[in-house]
């Protein structure tokens, strides 16, 4: 065997170790609910949840409010689920829509701040796997709500959720380019404020 295909055999027996870890560990984030604090005691974030999920998260957390971000789907299983289940347990249940395949505009992102700013907290977002959809919101809160700073804020946005945000490769990547977007409005709105003498938050 020539050294040349010896180092290639060896490259590919690597790709192929990372490969099936990632996949592990994609799936255990799956078996646990992908469930994690971003802020304790204000926001929390997750994969799709059960109805036994909801009453687990109020539970230990306290929970008031569900914002669902996979969108309306009455007579869907899941969604039907989940909507009893925040009546039952006396949640505010919320649904707002995104897709982790498409951009979410600066004006949308501003309507979901507003919406998770006044959600009586503690919050649970989710979405269906908890890793792109519920990372930009995630974000979004971090950074516009909390007022934390840019580097923790895009730490949301992570294979540490599951979230694989690979230009081309990755459908998801979308999330990452809507963070992109937003951070630059924000950065030309600041420079409009600084110019006519506006306080920037």
């Amino acid at each position: 065997m020539t050294r040349f295909r010896k180092a290639v055999l060896s490259i590919l027996g690597v790709i192929g170790i990372v490969g099936a870890s990632c996949g592990a560990y994609a799936g255990l984030l799956q078996y646990t609910g992908n469930f994690h604090p971003v802020i304790d005691g204000q926001i929390y974030r997750s994969a799709q949840p059960s109805g036994a999920d909801l009453a687990a998260y109020v539970q230990a957390h306290g929970i008031k409010t569900v914002i669902n971000l996979r969108g309306s789907h009455p007579g869907s299983a899941w969604y039907d689920e989940e909507v009893k289940s925040s009546r039952e347990l006396g949640l505010v249940h919320i649904d707002f829509g995104m897709s982790s395949a498409r951009l979410v505009s600066p004006a949308k992102a501003d309507r979901l701040v507003q919406l998770m700013e006044n959600a009586p907290k503690p919050i649970l977002i989710h979405c269906q796997a908890g890793a792109d959809r519920s990372g930009l919101a995630s974000a979004l809160f971090v950074r516009k709500i909390a007022g934390l700073d840019e580097a923790k804020a895009e730490d949301q946005l992570s294979f540490y959720y599951g979230h694989v945000g690979i230009p081309v490769v990755s459908r998801a990547y979308a999330m990452d380019q809507s963070w992109e977007n937003i951070e630059a409005q924000d950065r030309q709105q600041a420079k409009a404020d600084l110019s006519t003498g506006a306080t920037v938050r």
